[in-house]
């Protein structure tokens, strides 16, 4: 019998899991990594201590499901997705600390760019908007701030990856240098439309084509892994809310899924036609798949703060000891007491966009209490997904059906009620929340013919629980407009 493996390379852990013939995980081991944070709104990762704990999971979840490297039939990749590494090509060396997706150093570049008057073709072109989320900016951070690095990469020394084409570097033994789409569309580099990299935002940019991987499928043989791993082929890479999507196989136009990670992010598959939004979401690939010579593309609302706000409630607060705790101390309470807790600790994402927000509780009274403060905590997770859905269903016209959701939070009932409840649309939990690390490992299945359909990888999602919406429309309008008035409260607060 043979297995697949699921490399989930995320945002405060690395993770492998083991999946079998009927779509199972058997083995899953998990290593959290330091999170480096410079100064103020800096966010960087060691790439090294990246690689080793990525190499030691996968190592240890093979252990835990009793098998070795050649019961494997393909290993699928997901990351996160648009933190930066500039590698040494002779070396393997990185230059510098990865650049984390949440770093905010680049907010003056984007200034920059967006009195330039180049925001219409950035959008146009790449289907994101200007800002410091994506890796453009970040390859030319480091390029301008690490001596030497910007003659060492014109003198095409140097190699740009995200985190996917670093692994596969490692993996390869520096033998093959490739992205996929999905990733590759979140770099502010490519034109998504004809799917490759793009001369004018190169030079919008500053970055040497030189530096750049291959752009390829999200499901076909890349090459085969080296090491621990050796001679099992690496055949599927999409970015982690990508490969979410589908993991929740929403592999038909219309259908969308959230997920709870560090960040929310929905995505809404939109097929073979890339939708320019009017409401400020990003226009994103989402798949091509191995046999299927389309790219397939999706319109994406991201929250920058939702399982970490949790986080800080734990280590920040310390209101609370272990994450899952949360829901157990906001139920002590009927309702948030007027109380809004905007997360909005490193900015605001979709569909606001401001860099400059920060995070702020209001409505506090001196009947307010820690309960209050966790069920506003997770509320705000919930209004912000909501915002998105908004937009979304401006920018797409279609009415959602349902919402399938997946990650952490997904587990936490309270919350998982209060998001159907405002957004008046059930809320779909599948049975297996590994939605992400499942979608990696389909596509690779895939292009080596493990699994042979998108009929047959459908028949192996299932419900666990379906949220239906409990809450009247005029109570749901009430919270939205309070919780408005928050955001206002939050949004442009530094300078």
């Amino acid at each position: 019998m043979k297995y697949l493996l699921a490399l989930d390379q995320g945002t405060t852990s690395s993770r492998a899991l083991v999946i079998d013939e009927t779509g199972k995980v058997v083995a899953v081991a998990q290593k959290e990594f330091t999170q480096i944070f410079p100064q103020p709104g800096w966010v960087e990762h060691d790439p090294n201590e990246i690689w080793a704990s990525q190499i030691g999971v996968a190592a240890d979840a093979l252990g835990r499901a009793g098998i070795s490297a050649k019961d494997v039939a393909a290993i699928g990749i997901t990351n996160q997705r648009e933190t930066a590494v500039v590698w040494d090509r002779k070396t393997g060396d990185p230059i510098h600390n990865a650049i984390v997706w949440q770093d905010r150093r680049t907010a003056p570049i984007c200034d920059k760019m967006k009195a330039d008057g180049l925001e219409s073709m950035v959008t146009q072109k790449s289907g994101l908007v200007i800002d410091a989320y994506f890796s453009g900016t970040k390859v030319q951070w480091l390029l301008d701030n690490v001596p030497g690095a910007r003659d060492r990469a014109n003198r095409g020394e140097l190699a740009f990856g995200t985190i996917d084409s670093w692994l596969i570097w490692k993996l390869t033994d520096g033998k093959v240098h490739v992205t996929d789409e999905s990733n590759a569309s979140r770099t502010m580099l490519l034109n998504i439309y004809n799917q490759s990299w793009d001369d004018e935002l190169l030079k919008a940019l500053n970055v040497p084509r030189s530096m750049l991987p291959e752009v390829k499928s999200s499901s076909e043989v890349y090459g085969e892994s080296t090491g621990i791993l050796a001679g099992v082929p690496i055949a599927g890479i999409a970015g982690d809310q990508q490969s979410a999507l589908f993991g929740q196989m929403c592999t038909k136009p219309g259908m969308a899924k959230n997920t709870y990670g560090t960040g929310s992010f929905m995505l809404m598959n939109t097929g073979t036609e890339g939708v320019p939004s009017k409401n400020k979401l990003l226009t994103t690939i989402a798949w091509r798949r191995a046999g299927h010579g389309k790219t397939e593309y999706a319109l994406e609302g991201s929250v920058f703060i939702t399982g970490a706000v949790v986080q800080w409630l734990r280590d920040g607060l310390k209101i609370i000891h272990a994450a899952p705790q949360v829901e157990d101390l906001a139920a002590t309470v009927p309702d948030n007491g007027g109380v809004y807790l905007v997360p909005a600790f490193v900015g605001l994402g979709a569909p606001h966009w401001d860099p400059y927000a920060r995070g702020a509780i209001v409505g506090l009274t001196r009947g307010a209490t820690l309960a209050h403060i966790a069920r506003a905590a997770l509320e705000g997770i919930a209004y912000q997904v909501a915002d998105i859905l908004q937009a979304m269903t401006a920018d797409s016209g279609v009415k959602l059906a349902e919402l399938r959701v997946d990650g952490g939070a997904a587990k936490n009932n309270l919350l998982m009620q209060f998001q159907a409840d405002i957004l008046g649309i059930p809320v779909v939990r599948p049975n297996e929340t590994e939605t992400t690390a499942l979608g990696s490992a389909y596509l690779a299945s895939l292009a080596v013919g493990y699994f042979k359909s998108l009929e047959e990888l459908a028949s192996h999602w299932g419900i666990d629980r379906t949220f239906e919406p409990k809450m009247s429309a005029d109570q749901r309008q009430k919270l939205q407009s309070e919780w408005s008035k928050a955001l206002g409260r939050a949004k442009g607060w530094v300078q």
